[in-house]
């Protein structure tokens, strides 16, 4: 037990949080607790096992293969296996999860600042982004010991005061079941699962370097296992109470983005002032989980695609200006192009996480057909 809560145990634990806990962890749960009303806990259900159940099942499984995400991938087949990596972590890196985080912030600021430029707020972004992240060990330490416990303080401060100012809940006409599977869907938008696979790697990695210096007498997987406690009731807790704050309130705001629901619902709470804690609360989830993702695929990319010939530097330059490109789109824009793409693979992934998880504990060798069908079915059922 003093293990479970060294400081080690919980600095780890707060970075895991930290790197899952981005733009669609802030907004989703929230949507969903709009939409389903009273039937509000049948959702949250749904979400909390494809957002937090699967993503640290994922972490689990990746602790099993020591972090590596070649071995875990190849089983379906190297080809195969390195498509879906690298199709992964474009995903969270430059083409989705990254500029997302940038875009949910600016339409954030920008209610209370309307004549902040999208351009210049999104450049400027990144070359933040840069300066953080272009050496790789300082990550784990930023996120953990720093911004990660701003952020739990901003977000507990508008779950209590939306839960110590509770509305009538509304009444939906959907059943248990429907905002069950609603809550299960919408959990494929936070991408939670995609990063697990990469973050886990990274974190092991961390892990070692921080053992050298410090010397916790504990291995590096089960310093990792256990760190995963912490995050993974971290991020339970933070999705029960928004979800339970938009139910309570989110049914007297009428139609309104999904970007814009925190600002509105703050706002519905605390008056104009609310505007400072809701900047700062996007900022810092949207920037930790963002300083992470475009770490990991700069690294991925040096790694895996250019073998080590190009620097880490050059390529994370690169990424960050990919991602400033598609930033631009704005939040709505970049979940349009997603959605369709996390439907067809998010039952896919979710039945590799499973079956390397049985392969690893149980020896169940049976692999490509179960995944390659599944990714089938799922495609199917989209175009139907």
């Amino acid at each position: 037990m003093k293990t479970l809560f060294s400081l080690e145990t919980l600095t780890i634990g707060l970075a895991m949080f930290a790197m899952f806990f981005g733009a669609g962890n802030l907004i989703f749960p929230l949507g969903i607790g709009q939409f389903a009303q009273d039937q509000n806990f049948a959702a949250t259900l749904g979400l909390l096992f494809t957002a937090v159940l699967m993503p640290f099942a994922g972490v689990f499984a990746m602790i099993l293969f020591d972090g590596n995400y070649r071995d875990f991938f190849n089983r379906i087949g190297n080809l195969p296996g390195f498509l879906l990596a690298l199709t992964i972590i474009s995903l969270l890196g430059p083409l989705g999860s990254t500029p997302r985080c940038i875009a949910l912030t600016y339409s954030t600021l920008k209610t209370s600042i309307p004549s902040l430029s999208p351009i210049w707020f999104c450049a400027g972004t990144c070359v933040l982004l840069f300066i953080c992240t272009m050496k790789k060990e300082r990550i784990l330490g930023i996120l953990g010991k720093l911004l990660t416990p701003l952020l739990l303080i901003s977000l507990s401060s508008i779950i209590l005061i939306g839960l110590f100012t509770t509305a009538d809940v509304q009444e939906t006409d959907h059943t248990s079941l429907n905002m069950f599977f609603h809550g299960l869907k919408e959990g494929y938008k936070t991408m939670d699962l995609l990063a697990a696979f990469f973050f886990s790697s990274s974190i092991l990695a961390l892990v070692r370097t921080r053992q050298t210096h410090n010397n916790t007498g504990i291995s590096p997987t089960d310093l990792t296992a256990r760190a995963s406690i912490i995050g993974i009731t971290l991020l339970a807790i933070v999705y029960i109470g928004f979800s339970l704050v938009s139910s309570y309130h989110g049914s007297t705001l009428g139609a309104i983005s999904e970007d814009e629901l925190l600002s509105a619902i703050t706002l519905k709470l605390a008056g104009p002032y609310a505007n400072m804690l809701v900047s700062i609360t996007v900022a810092l989830a949207c920037f930790t989980t963002a300083m992470a993702l475009i770490a990991v695929f700069a690294d991925f990319i040096q790694k895996e695609v250019f073998k080590e010939r190009v620097s880490y530097r050059l390529i994370l330059a690169g990424s960050l200006a990919l991602t400033f490109a598609i930033s631009t789109l704005q939040f709505n824009g970049i979940s349009a192009f997603l959605w369709p793409i996390l439907k067809i693979c998010y039952p896919g992934l979710i039945v590799l996480t499973l079956l390397n998880i049985a392969y690893k504990l149980k020896g169940f060798e049976p692999i490509k057909i179960p995944v390659f069908l599944t990714f089938a079915l799922s495609a199917i059922m989209y175009m139907i």
